[in-house]
């Protein structure tokens, strides 16, 4: 037997894990929502028994009767009243069985074996009673004695009522089994339902752990940019905190979203690339996408804003010659392809393992998992290239992927 995992959890986590799994049976019947699937399920249940037992007595007594001999099984409709007047105590024992559980056993188990016996010993006397109901007159074993007790004690009455018990107490037992069946269908269905809501929850949270960590390696990249332009151009550097201003409302409203259209992410990398620009003016050179090629699409927000920081700190780096950074998108049947591609200095192989690239993997990964890749590498000795591809979300998120022309960039 499988161990839950909620056992493995702290000694009071689990006892509580246990305490609301034994009152989840308790109060399966008490809400009134919860009732009306068990109902339906016993009713179905009742009417094959009682279609069953009435199809079956009738058969055998043609058969016996074929022999001449009469009386053995109660007529039909005799039979079909006991099992009206049996619903009612059947659906009274179902609910205080779920409502008992069956833990402890030694508490439990007595209470469930008398709610069965208390059911099975009914069934002879209900048909006795649909018999009288009907004016049928003497029952067919009746009494050969004319004595009341003694000779219902002594005459045929007994083994009946007791073949008859055993017979609804086997039928008692299928229910039991049915209903019970179906409350643990319930409750892993419910509790499939919460883990699948835990899981959802907990992926929006690591993404949102994720979007939120970009904003502080942005923002400290961007001021150091600002820093270098105040001793000398305090003009200039104050143009660009107005323009950061803007980036950051730009920022803090993309990291509430899981998602947000190619053109706006390219609207933000646009700026953040203009705030670089205007600090190594004579040495960047940017290339985008004209706001009228960018195909209509969705990405994850903020998806492309590492791959350009990565563009511009490791571009730079390490010699003082001009850089050439230049951004993609492109269509090809259901797939969207994102690429950054920067120049380095020859020889010089830039790392892959930052905080952004990282980043961008395993917000891939959690959004998309084998449907999106990410490379990012040296084309050649003079050219970085950083790469995504991912599936087509023409409409939102949500919305059906439909094959676009576009070609690329």
């Amino acid at each position: 037997m499988s161990v839950s995992p909620l056992d493995r959890l702290a000694p009071p986590f689990a006892d509580l894990a246990k305490h609301d799994n034994v009152q989840a049976g308790r109060e399966a019947l008490a809400a009134g929502g919860a009732f009306w699937p068990h109902l339906t399920v016993l009713t179905a249940f009742w009417i094959y028994v009682a279609l069953s037992n009435v199809l079956y007595a009738n058969s055998m007594q043609a058969s016996l009767s074929t022999m001449k001999i009469e009386h053995v099984f109660a007529a039909w409709d005799a039979r079909l009243i006991q099992h009206l007047l049996l619903y009612p105590l059947f659906l009274l024992a179902m609910w205080r069985s779920l409502r008992t559980g069956w833990r402890p056993l030694w508490r439990t188990v007595p209470i469930q074996l008398l709610c069965a016996l208390g059911f099975a010993v009914l069934a002879f006397p209900a048909l006795a009673l649909g018999a009288r109901l009907l004016g049928q007159g003497e029952h067919e074993h009746p009494d050969p004695s004319g004595h009341g007790w003694t000779g219902f004690l002594a005459g045929p009455e007994i083994p009946t009522w007791i073949a008859s018990a055993t017979n609804f107490l086997v039928t008692y037992g299928f229910g039991l089994a049915l209903v019970t069946g179906f409350a643990f269908y319930q409750r892993l269905r419910d509790s499939q339902l919460r883990s699948a809501a835990l899981e959802r929850a907990l992926t929006q949270a690591h993404l949102a752990a994720l979007r939120m960590q970009l904003s502080p390696h942005t923002l400290f990249n961007l001021l150091h940019t600002i820093r270098g332009q105040i001793s000398w151009d305090p003009p200039a550097a104050q143009a660009m905190v107005v323009q950061l201003g803007d980036l950051l409302r730009r920022l803090l409203s993309a990291g509430e979203r899981e998602f947000s259209r190619l053109s706006d992410e390219l609207q933000f990398v646009a700026l953040y690339l203009e705030l670089q620009q205007k600090r190594f003016a004579d040495r960047l050179t940017i290339t985008a996408p004209a706001p009228a090629d960018i195909p209509r699409a969705w990405v994850p927000s903020l998806i492309l804003q590492p791959l350009v920081e990565n563009a511009v700190v490791h571009g730079l780096a390490g010699h003082e010659g001009a850089v050439t950074i230049r951004v993609e998108a492109s269509v090809s049947g259901e797939t969207l392809t994102l690429r950054v591609l920067n120049t380095i200095a020859p020889g010089r192989g830039t790392g892959d393992t930052g905080i952004g690239l990282a980043n961008v993997r395993e917000r891939l990964a959690v959004q998309f998992g084998e449907r999106a890749t990410f490379e990012a590498g040296p084309t050649d000795e003079h050219l970085w290239s950083a790469q995504i591809r991912m599936p087509l979300l023409r409409d939102g998120p949500d919305g059906p992927a439909r094959p676009d022309t576009g070609a690329a960039l």
